[in-house]
C-alpha cells in the first residue's frame, strides 16, 4: 500500500536485490562517493537523457530547411484555419 506523500519529505526509499546493491556499493567505493550521491547523480543523468530525447526533435537538413522556409514565408490561412480561429474564445 502506498504511503501518503509528505510535502517536506526529501527522502526516497527503494528496494533492490542484494546483488544489485552490492554492485552499487562497488561503484561507490571505486568513485569514492556516497551511495546517495552516486544514485542521485546517475539517476538524474538518466532522467535528463529521457526528457531530452522526448522533448527534442532531430530533423534532417532537408526538413530543417522546410521548417525555416515555412517560418519565413508562412502559407496563407485556409478557410478551415480561419473558421477555427474565429471559434476561439475572445480575450476579455
Amino acid at each position: 500500500m502506498p504511503q501518503p506523500s509528505i510535502e517536506n519529505n526529501h527522502r526516497m526509499s527503494l528496494r533492490i536485490a542484494p546483488a544489485e546493491k552490492a554492485l552499487l556499493m562497488r561503484a561507490v567505493a571505486i568513485q569514492g562517493t556516497t551511495l546517495t550521491g552516486f544514485v542521485t547523480r546517475s539517476s538524474l543523468e538518466a532522467a535528463r537523457t529521457v526528457v531530452q530525447q522526448t522533448e527534442q526533435v532531430a530533423l534532417s537538413e532537408k526538413d530543417s530547411l522546410r521548417v525555416f522556409e515555412a517560418l519565413e514565408n508562412p502559407p496563407k490561412p485556409n478557410a478551415k484555419l480561419l473558421q477555427a480561429a474565429q471559434a476561439l474564445p475572445k480575450p476579455s
